[in-house]
């Protein structure tokens, strides 16, 4: 494992979506494509990002030369408080979330095909190292970064929700595969079409991951008529970075009304936020976070809770934290007055499993009162020993008290969990839990175990202690796909390799020569090679003619529109320099 003691932090079940950076297998053309769109970034960035993007570069170990190493980035990471890995493309987005929540920058390992060198709808390596890395040199970014993970990863997912992260992942993986038919690709937009339309109200994943979008994946800073990027999608990006400047693209103050815009992942976005300076992002996700339930709690959490069909927690006010799938709760007065999950179960306090209480014991589920005690004085976390006893509740004995809603516990008090003073777990034996004539547990059913609290103060998703519970993230149905070359490219790609040598000083420069006569006697129609060779020779007064030759390719390849904008922005870079 990579040497970055951010990353002994990170929970176990994190661990499995991270692979090994395949460095060895990245082609010469494949380094020649980071350094092109790098050196097209920089070019335009310089006066169009915001200004910690070229000091970031530095600061984050991304180098414009070639595709940038995951050891050689976390030693220079740590510095800044940072770590980064490398997954498999797309990873659902709760997971995404939770590493930023631990300061870990995910970075997909393989980088865009030869054809999308402009743009590319899948993540990247160019876009994760070299968009995301660079602005978290700021701190106030940074930590806006953070605590965007932390929040995030607590949002409610709906089952629906990741039907369609799966839809996604598999649209951007046929599109990043330059051997996927046109067939496949519009069976898959078809139904990622159809999931997005039955969807229904958005969860909280859902609207938290427009917010997510639209800032640090495709925002805009300053003013929105003369905004900076600091977006991750638009830095790593040279044609839609050069859009978001123009007036095709709308720009809106940022402000929590973007969880209403959605977005399609693998387009050019119609409209972009601009917030005046970092400070409001925060305050904007904090304005977000206090609608959520991990906040509100009550009723509402409970509720998304149990749509989330999924592992959640529940916060009683106690501080005791109850997960597990949650499916059923009961009202009194419009207030929620018992709750229960179905299944293994575990419980905790202050996100550490308490002692005798994870899946294994609580393998059934969890069922619990939640209010006060009838004739308590207290809410019942602050009823002492002398209180419980005033109400005839004392260790050892047989009792029989009811809550305020009605619900009434008939039981031999066995012992009390009490955390910080706070009274927070009850446990009895022989014990039957009922509401007006209906049976909540039977005596024959084992040790009850109550939880104390008054009211239900956050509700979340996964569990409080994620290693304990044995949290695992399913694996993606479907695996990026590799490209695979044939010999005629690879002998191209070997070419690339003597290009750098030649740049480097490891080779004459009248190998260059030898490789654009190796080009063109095998018919490779290729922009990129002859660019690197020409920018090598340009101002080379040996070779004025050998340079006219190349200019006059790529002018005539040039004429091509898919070839065009590609070839005129490496031009005008050679005739900078």
């Amino acid at each position: 494992m990579i040497n970055n003691p951010v990353l002994e932090k990170l929970p176990k079940h994190l661990y499995q979506l991270i692979i090994e950076q395949p460095y060895n297998q990245y082609t010469w053309q494949d380094h020649a494509v980071w350094r092109y769109v790098m050196r097209q970034n920089v070019a335009f960035l310089k006066n169009k990002a915001h200004y910690s993007y070229l000091e970031g570069l530095k600061k984050t170990g991304i180098s414009i030369e070639q595709i940038p190493d995951i050891e050689t980035m976390n030693e220079i990471l740590i510095k800044i408080g940072w770590a980064a890995v490398t997954v498999d493309g797309f990873i659902p987005p709760t997971a995404f979330m939770e590493f930023q929540a631990y300061n870990v920058l995910v970075i997909a390992a393989d980088i865009r095909p030869f054809d999308q060198v402009e743009y590319t709808p899948a993540p990247d390596i160019i876009h994760e190292a070299a968009g995301h890395a660079p602005i978290i040199s700021h701190p106030e970014y940074a930590e806006y970064l953070r605590y965007f993970g932390e929040i995030g990863s607590k949002a409610f997912s709906s089952a629906a929700d990741y039907d369609l992260y799966e839809s996604i992942r598999y649209l951007s993986i046929l599109k990043a595969d330059p051997n996927t038919t046109a067939e496949a690709i519009q069976k898959a937009e078809a139904d990622l079409e159809q999931k997005e339309q039955s969807l229904g109200l958005p969860s909280e994943m859902a609207l938290i991951r427009n917010l997510h979008w639209w800032t640090v994946e495709y925002g805009l800073i300053g003013k929105p008529e003369d905004p900076k990027i600091y977006g991750a999608g638009l830095l790593s990006s040279i044609g839609e970075s050069a859009t978001a400047m123009s007036d095709s693209v709308k720009k809106i103050p940022y402000n929590i009304d973007a969880i209403y815009y959605n977005f399609d992942i693998t387009k050019p976005q119609p409209q972009l936020f601009v917030t005046p300076d970092f400070k409001q992002l925060t305050l904007v996700l904090d304005e977000f976070a206090g609608r959520m339930a991990l906040r509100k709690g009550g009723i509402e959490g409970i509720l998304k809770a149990i749509e989330s069909n999924n592992t959640s927690t529940l916060g009683f006010s106690s501080g005791l934290q109850v997960s597990g799938t949650v499916v059923e709760y009961m009202l009194h007065q419009n207030q929620p007055v018992y709750v229960k999950t179905q299944g293994p179960t575990a419980l905790s306090y202050k996100n550490k499993q308490l002692e005798g209480h994870g899946k294994d014991f609580h393998r059934d589920g969890f069922g619990s009162p939640i209010g006060r005690i009838k004739q308590a004085i207290k809410p019942p976390r602050f009823l002492t020993d002398k209180d419980l006893a005033e109400l005839n509740i004392v260790v050892g004995k047989r009792c029989s008290f009811k809550f305020e809603s009605g619900i009434k516990v008939e039981g031999k008090l066995i012992k009390s969990l009490r955390k910080e003073g706070n009274l927070l777990l009850m446990s009895f034996v022989d014990c039957k839990v009922s509401y007006k004539k209906q049976l909540i547990f039977d005596p024959s059913w084992g040790q009850y175990d109550m939880a104390i609290g008054e009211s239900i103060t956050s509700a979340y998703s996964g569990p409080a202690d994620p290693d304990a519970f044995g949290l695992e993230y399913a694996p993606p149905k479907e695996k990026t796909h590799k490209i695979y070359y044939t010999e005629k490219q690879k002998e191209l790609h070997k070419q690339y390799g003597l290009v750098r040598k030649v740049r480097e000083g490891k080779e004459p420069i009248s190998v260059l020569i030898e490789v654009w006569n190796y080009v063109q006697d095998n018919g490779y129609e290729d922009w990129l090679l002859p660019l690197e060779i020409l920018e090598i020779i340009a101002n080379d007064d040996d070779y004025p003619a050998f340079a006219a030759l190349l200019r006059s390719y790529l002018e005539k390849l040039e004429q091509k529109p898919q070839f065009a904008k590609l070839i005129r922005r490496g031009l005008n870079l050679v005739d900078t320099k």
